[in-house]
């Protein structure tokens, strides 16, 4: 090796080092800004309230924690009611959503039947239609069949989506269809194929819009605020403005901020235990071949 060359491999292999420590420097940064609201909300809520108010300059650690917030998040006000009904809210409404998307995909991916590319264009243009609008419908819908304050009032409306059923059909159509042929001539039922073949065989898809729509559903806040005005109906997201009004005060930061790490947390485990799911569901679904 000539010097030339030993020189060349080492301005190379500083190159190297040094965009490795910049890159690597630039995620850390991105990682602190990301993750400082988390963990400011964490101390927060273990701070006592004398102590947080006489702090004319924030600080970023205490050395006295409690835990009283927490104590108080699940006594003063219903957290525990809230979460029961947040817990049925989202189960129904998942379970009611698989119960309509996988066979809605199915049938756009592997059915024929007249105008199926009509209803199907006409489902992608649901999704252009603002927010707002639909919600003044179901809520007329849902008022003048008398579901308000009812959990069929509350689930019906948010138990599909479009969005989902697009994603379902297009990893449902990278299955070959040679397989479907090969079934059917089998003499397999098409409701026997999709349970045993199409749903083993995207099962990372079906995951992840599983937990989408869980974290939809422990998030949604406009549509429950809107159709429910009883107590007895609120959800978590309900919970929080609940807690301001009339549980902590508006004053009281570190109470309410035990109470929405109590509902953050179920969310940040459920993605952590996940993300792998949901990143090779969302991927595969947008991939051909």
């Amino acid at each position: 090796m000539t010097k030339q060359q030993y020189f060349e491999r080492r301005i190379a292999r500083t190159k190297d080092i040094t965009f490795t420590v910049i890159r690597y420097l630039l995620l850390g940064i991105w990682a602190v800004i990301v993750l400082f609201p988390f963990y400011w909300m964490l101390l927060t809520s273990v701070k006592e309230y004398g102590a947080y108010n006489s702090e004319f300059i924030p600080r970023f650690f205490t050395l006295s924690p409690t835990f009283q917030n927490y104590i108080d998040a699940f006594t003063t006000v219903s957290l525990g009611r809230y979460f029961i009904n947040t817990v049925i809210y989202t189960l129904a409404t998942t379970a009611l959503m698989l119960a309509v998307t996988v066979p809605a995909a199915f049938a756009f991916a592997r059915l024929e039947f007249k105008g199926k590319d009509i209803v199907f264009v006409l489902f992608l243009a649901l999704m252009m239609i603002p927010t707002e609008l639909v919600i003044i419908t179901n809520f007329v819908t849902v008022t003048d069949l008398g579901l308000r304050n009812t959990f069929t009032g509350l689930i019906l409306p948010t138990a599909t989506s479009v969005f989902y059923i697009y994603l379902l059909k297009e990893n449902f159509g990278q299955v070959p269809e040679e397989i479907y042929k090969a079934a059917k001539v089998d003499g397999t039922s098409d409701f026997k194929f999709l349970l045993k073949v199409l749903v083993p065989i995207c099962r990372p898809t079906i995951v992840t819009i599983t937990i989408l729509k869980v974290i939809e559903c422990w998030n949604a806040y406009v549509w429950p605020r809107l159709i429910t005005d009883n107590e007895a109906y609120y959800l978590v997201s309900n919970g929080i403005q609940e807690i301001r009004e009339n549980g902590f005060g508006r004053d009281n930061i570190p109470a309410m901020m035990a109470a929405v790490v109590v509902i953050s947390v179920p969310l940040i485990v459920l993605f952590l235990v996940f993300r792998k799911k949901i990143m090779a569901g969302v991927s595969r679904g947008g991939l051909k071949g």
